[in-house]
């Protein structure tokens, strides 16, 4: 059912990025939102262009994107019918304001109050990563399947965004990381999708909104990845609640990642 959904909408998405996003790379201001936040012309035009493309395609589908309000992002969640879009037009602000050539566009669709579809481009890379609930996840159209692996840190390449985790945890990374090495690409719906594609085998990040992982989560997910939060959730709601995360390739070593996290 949703797999023709993405027949139709990595076309549009790599069209719209093409023209709202890459033709305004290193040549627009930002500007900081109430939250501290950075915004740019670029995340605004490109929510604008994806609102007015899906509502003429799927009008029965709401859409909850992160430039709106609280408020109207509330509203769009609690909406039934045949889903809501759940959109991140520039996951990686930042590092499309400095000039750093790692942002994405992710997409998600929730249908009464689950993930269903998936959708992540890197515009820069021109790689699309999708998933469909119970069906599997793609990148280019390629299969992502994840072996299981032992249950060894050692050796592994880990994403760990020190900045939003508890201080002890971070200390204890900095000084005595049990991975081989770390990275933090700012764009948490990569972060997801480079565990899919086996890039990094660790993962741990301290504060995620919904339209940050919605999409790359179910790539993850449906990959053959492990994942929960460091407060033990294996899958936390569908709502606009903040979450922590922690993901792994392999299911031993998702469990041994985590318990070094809590001790």
């Amino acid at each position: 059912m949703y797999r023709a959904d993405l027949d139709v909408l990595v076309p549009l998405v790599r069209q719209a990025a093409a023209e709202e996003l890459l033709s305004r790379f290193r040549r627009v201001g930002s500007r900081h939102k109430a939250d501290g936040s950075l915004i740019t012309e670029a995340d605004l035009a490109m929510q604008q262009r994806l609102i007015d493309e899906l509502q003429s395609r799927w009008p029965k589908r709401q859409l909850l994107g992160e430039e709106m309000t609280a408020e109207e992002q509330q509203a769009r969640l609690r909406s039934g019918g045949e889903g809501v879009w759940c959109l991140d037009p520039l996951d990686g602000t930042r590092n499309f304001a400095s000039g750093f050539p790692v942002f994405a566009v992710s997409l998600a669709l929730i249908v009464e109050g689950e993930v269903v579809l998936g959708l992540v481009l890197d515009p820069v890379g021109d790689e699309c990563f999708t998933a469909v609930k119970d069906e599997g996840a793609w990148l280019d159209g390629e299969p992502l399947e994840l072996a299981d692996a032992d249950g060894e840190l050692a050796g592994t390449l880990a994403i760990a965004d020190l900045k939003r985790l508890p201080n002890p945890i971070a200390c204890r990374l900095a000084t005595e990381p049990p991975f081989a090495s770390q990275r933090s690409i700012g764009s948490v719906a990569l972060d997801w999708c480079w565990l899919a594609a086996n890039r990094v085998q660790l993962y741990v990040h301290g504060r995620q909104n919904l339209w940050d992982y919605a999409a790359g989560r179910l790539v993850f997910s449906e990959a053959g990845g492990h994942h929960g939060t460091l407060e033990a959730e294996t899958a936390g709601p569908v709502d606009l609640v903040p979450r922590s995360a922690v993901g792994a390739v392999g299911a031993r070593r998702f469990e041994r990642w985590r318990d070094w996290l809590r001790d």
